[in-house]
């Protein structure tokens, strides 16, 4: 069994978290119409909000280790879980994201994320998604704006470690930018469920991979460092 505070704090995260964010797409929805700046300025202001519930509510301290600079990047994450997807967006400073297309196609939030800026993903690995995946991306670096992705596709478990996608190396490719990898151990605390663990996440900044490596090394270094915290011992082991 979890313990009754855990649960506690998990279902008041909830009755906090989501009807906050009906608000914030409503407040986005009308920001969006004056220009892209009132977007990003809600959807900043959302995940500033949520890693104050995060800390405050669910008692989950977020640790950074290392620097993620500034500038046109294509930032790499390890995908475990909701906190990572809502605190890169805090980290990064509103980055471009590459998102699922469902997510994109769903009224109202998804006009939102268009006018926010993302590069919707289809699930298909073909020619004609990975055409449009890149021309998706060759505007968003004339943003000047850097690049989330999550190379593996899609969340994964903890301590699973699958291949990246295909449209990781097409992006890396087409658009010519040094990648910073990123690790994640979120999904020890927050599972697909609504309980969450209290306790500290770290996300761990790997070494910046340059660009125009071969699609074979530049894959298997963001892979291994993506999956850095995976084969790190837990604390006290």
């Amino acid at each position: 069994g979890r313990p009754l505070t855990t649960v506690l704090r998990s279902l008041l995260y909830a009755a906090l978290f989501y009807p906050m964010t009906g608000l914030w797409v409503l407040s986005g929805l009308v920001g969006g119409l004056f220009g892209r700046r009132p977007t990003l300025a809600v959807v900043l202001s959302w995940v500033e909000v949520n890693h104050w519930l995060t800390w405050n509510i669910l008692g989950i301290r977020v640790r950074v280790e290392g620097n993620i600079p500034a500038g046109p990047y294509l930032i790499a994450v390890k995908h475990q879980s909701m906190l990572e997807t809502m605190e890169m967006v805090r980290i990064t400073h509103l980055p471009v994201i590459v998102i699922k297309k469902e997510l994109a196609d769903i009224p109202f939030f998804g006009w939102m994320t268009r006018r926010y800026g993302v590069i919707p993903a289809e699930r298909s690995a073909g020619a004609k998604a990975l055409r449009s995946l890149v021309k998706e991306g060759e505007r968003a670096i004339a943003t000047g704006r850097a690049i989330l992705i999550y190379p593996e596709g899609t969340r994964v478990r903890v301590g699973e470690t699958p291949p990246l996608r295909s449209g990781f190396a097409a992006l890396y490719r087409a658009l010519g930018l040094p990648v910073v990898p990123v690790a994640v151990d979120s999904g020890r605390l927050w599972g697909r469920g609504l309980i969450h663990r209290s306790g500290t996440v770290t996300i761990k900044v790997g070494e910046t991979v340059p660009s125009g490596l071969k699609r074979d090394e530049v894959e298997t270094r963001v892979h291994r460092a993506i999956n850095a915290l995976e084969l790190a011992p837990e604390p006290g082991a």
